[in-house]
This record gives C-alpha cells, structure tokens and sequence, in this order.
C-alpha cells in the first residue's frame, strides 16, 4: 500500500533533498530546474527524470537563450515504493541526487556503480 502524504509535505521532502547537495555543486548547476509531478505520462513508473543537455555536453550555442533544464520527481511512484515515510525521505534524496548527477553528466551505469542507481 502506497505512503499516504500531503503534496506540501513531498515538495518539502523535495526541497530538503535539494539542501543535500554540497553547495559547490549547488552552485555549479546551471539553468536548471526541479519540478514535482504525479507521474510522468509515458513512463508512469520512474521516480524521476531529466531532460535536457547535461554540462559535460553543452556548447557554445547551448547559453544562446536555451531553455531551462528540467528535474522532475514523480510523487506518486515514489509514494507507491515505500512502506514508510522514513523510506520515502530516503527515496526521494535517492532520485533527486541521481536526477542532479545526470545534470552533470553522470550516466546511469556509473550512478549504480556508486550506491546511487
């Protein structure tokens, strides 16, 4: 059975996974943003996604006017794969840190090889 949770208590969870990250990193994350969602429409199961173009690929066309990049943490999967709140807190820190990480060009495969996949 899925955490029960308030949306305002999930964007807190959010926000405090944000204040995880070490404020160099903080500060080297560029033109992006994190968002929150129910859950993504073609993937109603990920906990999270990025889109965008990662640091490690952007040019010199990138800083001519591009977008946002763009965070999203999908509340209700992450609330369906826990059994407690203490899980949820740990799951959402989980899948912001990862989301952040393909930020700055981080691949999946090493994600896991660190303890963070």
């Amino acid at each position: 059975m899925p955490v029960r949770m308030s949306p305002q208590r999930f964007d807190e969870l959010v926000s405090d996974a944000l204040d995880l990250v070490p404020e160099k990193l903080a500060a080297a994350m560029d033109n992006v943003v994190v968002l929150v969602e129910d859950r993504d429409p073609d993937e109603p199961e990920i906990l999270g996604l990025y889109r965008g173009v990662a640091l490690t690929e952007r040019d010199s066309w990138y800083s001519a006017g591009s977008l946002p990049d763009t965070i999203t943490i999908y509340r209700e999967p992450l609330l369906e794969v826990c059994d407690s709140e203490d899980e949820v807190v740990e799951e959402v820190a989980i899948t912001v840190i990862h989301e952040i990480a393909h930020h700055f060009g981080i691949d999946d495969e090493r994600l896991h090889e660190l303890g963070w996949g």
